[in-house]
């Protein structure tokens, strides 16, 4: 069998969850990658034979998405050339995360294609949401990468065709220790207005800035450091807390490895508002924004010591054949 995979290439996490699930995929069928966007930190450790600029967003420095720099480096004339000319006819099955050049490509040429990523297990009724659904960006979830043979991600198996989270061999295999600081990942702030923040809490801080790419530097109790996956990982591992977005695998990282986890989640990003919703019911400690009263919010998680503890199994396995049987079922 020959596959087509495709990989969202904004942020790690895609990149991190494909890697893994590629390693077991390559041994059963011929697999070629896609990845569409450039900004991540994390080898996929394949080779990669189409490579696309795809539909993706910038960071901005003010706790958001910069929508007017994203919408900037579009190019929708580029990216329906990309769809169209994509050779998805050359495949038995497309497999995309979250990626839209081959969800659409196989979508138009009705080609057998599965979807699997965190946010296909957002289009379940059964997930946690905040008050005043966003039927816009719901929309837009369900439109950027459709499908209908489809494979959930999320902290918890709120459906049946949800898996709880894919963690990558390295964070399995790692030593967990406690060196007693906190490690920060906010790529959606500035690092200089994170570090005045966190030097009013006397505890070390480590930041991994996305928009730093210096050496790293300290200043009082905080060291910053650019995004490197190998130190973010050490970091992590012997950390005493993770402060960081509300993300997806960064945070179900933090909760396999045993640490204490509080998340902000982007402004008027609805896939983080929900993922703060999931958090909450797991007891985490979330706030909306870095406003006069997060120092104080800050201070309060730094000095509890609520873990939630999540014990997450290995099982790639069974989502890799779960996606055979959906390809059988397309294809009977």
């Amino acid at each position: 069998m020959k596959i087509l995979y495709g990989i969202q290439g904004t942020g790690n996490g895609h990149i991190s969850r494909s890697r893994e699930v590629l390693k077991c995929l390559c041994k059963q069928a011929e697999v070629d990658i896609l990845v569409s966007g450039i900004h991540h930190e994390v080898d996929l450790g394949y080779e990669t034979k189409y490579k696309l600029d795809g539909l993706g967003f910038m960071f901005g420095k003010k706790g958001g998405i910069d929508y007017w720099k994203s919408v900037r480096c579009m190019s929708p004339y580029k990216l329906l050339s990309d769809i169209h000319s994509l050779p998805v006819d050359k495949y038995d099955l497309v497999i995309s995360d979250f990626e839209p050049v081959t969800a659409w490509a196989a979508k138009i040429k009705r080609k057998p294609y599965v979807c699997i990523s965190h946010q296909a297990a957002l289009l379940s009724s059964r997930v946690p949401r905040p008050k005043g659904k966003n039927r816009f960006q719901q929309f837009v979830m369900e439109w950027y990468a459709p499908g209908s043979s489809l494979i959930g991600l999320h902290f918890k198996e709120y459906d049946d065709f949800i898996f709880t989270p894919i963690i990558r061999e390295e964070i399995r295999n790692t030593d967990v220790t406690n060196n007693g600081h906190y490690t920060v990942y906010l790529p959606s702030y500035d690092e200089r207005y994170v570090i005045e923040i966190l030097k009013k809490i006397d505890v070390p801080w480590e930041i991994f800035s996305k928009h730093y790419k210096g050496e790293p530097f300290k200043e009082e109790n905080v060291t910053v450091c650019r995004v490197d996956n190998e130190s973010f990982v050490k970091s992590l591992a012997s950390c005493e807390g993770l402060l960081c977005n509300a993300g997806f695998e960064t945070p179900a990282e933090t909760l396999y490895l045993g640490k204490k986890l509080m998340v902000i989640p982007m402004k008027r990003q609805y896939e983080q508002e929900c993922n703060a919703e999931a958090l909450k019911g797991l007891g985490i400690a979330v706030v909306n924004e870095i406003d006069s009263r997060f120092s104080e919010s800050l201070a309060e998680w730094v000095n509890s010591s609520y873990i939630y503890h999540a014990d997450y199994k290995d099982h790639i396995p069974q989502i890799v054949e779960k996606i055979f049987e959906y390809h059988e079922l397309g294809t009977s």
